[in-house]
C-alpha cells in the first residue's frame, strides 16, 4: 500500500461513526443580539439544519442532538411553552426534507410529558422516515442520562420478576441492550458548544469511551467549519478504550 493510500485508510479509521452534540449557547447568543431567548432557539434551528447536512455529507452513521433535557422544565414557563411550539414547527417544516435526503429521525427520551399534539407530530415524523437507510438523526427531548439508565434497569427488573431472567445473568451487554440507541454504533465523539466543560446528564452510559470536544462557539454560530474542526481534532486523538499506548515497533 502506498503512503497516500495508508494515509487515506488512517483517515477513514479515525472518522467517527456516531457524533453527539450538546447544543449550548442559544440564550447567550440572543442576549448578545439584544433579543429574547427564543430568538436564539430559532437561530439554533438553522444550525441544526447545517449540522445534519454536514453529518450526512460526511457519511456519519448517526448524529444525536441534545434538544431538551429533563432538567429544562425548570426554565421559565413562557420559554418552555415557546420551545415546545418551536419543536412542533421544526418537525412540520423539516421532516419532509429529512425524508427526501434519506435521513431516519428518532426522538429519544420520555415524550409522555409532551402535549398530545407534539407526541403525534413525533410519531408521524418517525413513521415517515423509519425505513430510511442514511444518517440516523436522534433528537434527545425530555431526555436525561440517569433516566435512560433507570428505565433500562427497570426493563431488566421486569424480566427478573417474570422469571425470564436470573439476577446473576444481568451483564453490561444486557443493560446496554436496554438503554436508548442500543442498535446504533457507540458514540465516538461528543461536541459541546457554548464554552461550558460538562456533560449535563447527557448519554451517561453511551459516552463511556467517547472523545470530548469543547468549543466556545455558541450554538447559533455553529457551522460546517466548526464541525470539521471537531472531526479533525478527533482524527488526532489516540483512542485506547482503557488500554495502553501501542508499542511502536520502530522505536529504539
Amino acid at each position: 500500500m502506498s503512503s497516500a493510500n495508508q494515509q487515506e485508510a488512517s483517515q477513514v479509521v479515525q472518522m467517527p461513526r456516531h457524533v453527539a452534540i450538546i447544543m449550548d449557547g442559544n440564550g447567550r447568543w440572543a442576549k448578545r443580539q439584544g433579543k429574547l431567548r427564543i430568538s436564539g432557539h430559532k437561530a439554533g434551528v438553522k444550525s441544526v439544519r447545517r449540522a445534519v447536512s454536514f453529518a450526512a455529507s460526511n457519511h456519519l452513521d448517526a448524529l444525536t442532538l441534545y434538544a431538551f433535557s429533563s432538567e429544562n422544565w425548570n426554565r421559565p414557563a413562557q420559554e418552555v411553552v415557546a420551545l415546545m411550539e418551536l419543536f412542533v414547527r421544526a418537525l412540520d417544516s423539516e421532516v419532509k426534507s429529512l425524508h427526501k435526503h434519506n435521513v431516519r429521525l428518532r426522538v429519544i427520551g420520555d415524550i409522555t410529558r409532551f402535549s398530545t399534539r407534539l407526541q403525534e407530530r413525533i410519531r408521524r415524523s418517525e413513521q415517515l422516515t423509519e425505513n430510511n437507510s442514511g444518517l440516523t438523526l436522534n433528537v434527545a427531548a425530555n431526555y436525561g442520562g440517569r433516566w435512560d439508565i433507570i428505565q433500562g434497569v427497570k426493563a431488566l427488573a421486569e424480566k427478573v420478576q417474570q422469571g425470564s431472567l436470573h439476577p446473576e445473568q444481568i451483564s453490561e451487554e444486557l443493560l446496554n441492550e436496554s438503554v436508548c440507541m442500543s442498535d446504533l454504533a457507540p458514540v465516538d465523539l461528543v461536541i459541546r458548544t457554548g464554552g461550558e466543560h460538562r456533560i449535563s446528564n447527557f448519554l451517561l452510559w453511551q459516552i463511556a469511551y467517547a472523545e470530548l470536544y469543547f468549543t466556545d462557539v455558541l450554538w447559533p454560530d455553529f457551522d460546517e467549519l466548526v464541525f470539521e474542526g471537531a472531526l479533525n481534532a478527533f482524527a488526532q486523538r489516540e483512542r485506547r478504550f482503557g488500554g495502553t499506548t501501542p508499542i511502536d515497533a520502530n522505536a529504539s
